[in-house]
Formats: structure tokens, sequence, C-alpha cells
């Protein structure tokens, strides 16, 4: 009898599908634009995104010029935001700012062209284009809406997106590190390790407030006393010189630092190769 029942609500549940599917099929193929409007407004409201993304791209174009084609655009952008697919999205909001910069739906589209290429942006260890697009799109909301009404969260998804570029530059940087003497690069001048110098360096100067300042300052100070380590003599003195004065910067920053005994060994072991170079001369 429960499987019965089972089959029953199931044959019921495909003939409600069937019969939606050719209503809106039915409004899909209709000529009365009003009517196919208010059809993919009410699809909107019951959130059944896909099928007034589908109404609505169809109505871009009829609708131009008219009294709701302000909100016509804007709601489709909405719905493909709430149907993820964050990129079109994104050029929609786009879209609209261009067509009306003073229209009635202009603040929110702003912001949601930033939010909709934040939901976008891909993991740290990807290209991270997405993610600088997104920087510039919250940057222009809020200069433009300096009083915005989502300018708290839009200035937390600035540090949110800042945060994930520093991540890729400190993957980078772990990376050169990591990679070290590979491929004989560090007989030959460490180009690994000054890869990661330069990456470390080049992320605190962009990112000077960052969490993972130390972390970066660490992976320099290590670098530079393995280029040194394993540089060739006639360059020897000058970098064990630089990795020592690195090293006492480092402790001068991070006093507590729990890297603070390898930063004390490798100024001993710098000192031993400068004294000892010192002594010979």
């Amino acid at each position: 009898m429960r499987m019965k029942n089972y089959t029953i609500l199931a044959l019921l549940a495909l003939l409600l599908l069937s019969s939606c599917q050719k209503e809106f099929n039915s409004v899909y193929k209709s000529t009365d634009y009003r009517y196919k409007y208010e059809y993919a407004k009410e699809s909107y409201d019951r959130g059944k995104y896909q099928r007034a993304v589908t109404l609505l791209q169809d109505l871009i174009v009829p609708m131009k010029g008219s009294q709701d084609a302000q909100e016509c655009l804007y709601m489709l952008g909405m719905a493909e935001y709430h149907s993820q697919d964050y990129e079109t999205a994104a050029e929609t909001f786009k879209k609209y700012v261009k067509s009306y910069p003073r229209g009635d739906f202009a603040e929110m589209a702003s912001f949601y062209t930033g939010q909709s290429l934040f939901m976008s942006t891909p993991e740290p260890r990807l290209d991270q284009t997405q993610t600088v697009s997104a920087i510039e799109a919250f940057q222009e909301y809020l200069d433009l809406y300096p009083d915005a009404r989502y300018k708290e969260t839009a200035q937390q998804r600035l540090f949110d997106l800042q945060d994930k570029l520093v991540e890729k530059e400190y993957l980078s940087a772990t990376l050169y590190y990591n990679l070290g003497s590979y491929f004989n690069n560090c007989s030959f001048g460490g180009n690994n390790y000054e890869a990661c110098i330069v990456t470390s360096q080049n992320a605190l100067k962009d990112y000077p407030y960052t969490k993972k300042r130390e972390e970066f300052a660490t992976l320099i100070m290590r670098s530079k006393f393995h280029l040194a380590e394993q540089s060739v003599e006639a360059k020897k003195m000058e970098r064990y010189q630089d990795a020592e004065d690195e090293c006492y910067g480092f402790l001068n920053e991070y006093p507590d630092s729990k890297e603070r005994k390898e930063a004390e060994s490798f100024i001993a072991k710098c000192k031993k190769y400068t004294n000892s170079t010192d002594s010979i001369d």
C-alpha cells in the first residue's frame, strides 16, 4: 500500500512538472512582452531564477526605452547572481551601470558588480586576474558612494581580496624557497632564493600591513642566508654580510619570534665565515 502511494505521488509530481513546463514554454513563445515580463517577475519572486533569466534575456532588447527597462536589466543580473552564474552577472551589472549611471538601481548594481566578481574569484594558487577586477569594482563602488548602504561589507570584501593576493604571493615565495638550489641555480647566482627574496620584498611593499609580514620576513632571512651559503666564493663575503644584517633586522622587528633561535644561528654562521676571512686578510 505504501509503495502504491509513493507511485501515485510520483506520477502526480511528474504531471505537475510537465504542466508547469508547458506553461513556461507557452509564456516563452508569447509575443505579449508585458505578460512575459510579469511572469518573469513572478518566477524571480518564487526563486525560479533560471526561468527568470531565460525570459529576461529575451526581454532586454524589446523593453529597451520602456519604463521597466532598468528594472528588467537589474533583475536579470540578480537572477544570474542567484543562479550562481557570477561572471555573467558581473557583466550584466556592469552593463546596467554603464547604461543607467544615475538609475534607480545604480548603487546596488555597482555593489553587485564587485560582489559577483568576488564570488567568482579562484583559490590563491590560480591566476588572480578576477580578484584584481573585484578589488577595482569594490573600490569604484566606495568612491562613487562614500556613504553607501553596503559600505562596511565592501570594505571587508576588499580586505578579504587583498588577503587572497597576499596568499598568492606567499605561496609563490614559498615555492621559490623550497626549490632552493634545484637545477643548480644557486651555483650560478641562486635564482630561486633571489626570486623568493624579490617576491617577498615586493609583497611587503605592496601590502605593508599584511598579517603574513613575519612569514615573508622569515623567508627573506632564510633565503639570504642560503644564498650566501651556496654562492660562488667571489660573492660569499658580500652575501654573508647582507644575510647577517637581515637577521639582525629580523630580531629587531620580531624580538619574540619563534624563529629567534634560527636567526641567531644564522648570525653565528655568518660571523664564522666573515671573521675567518678577515683573519686571513
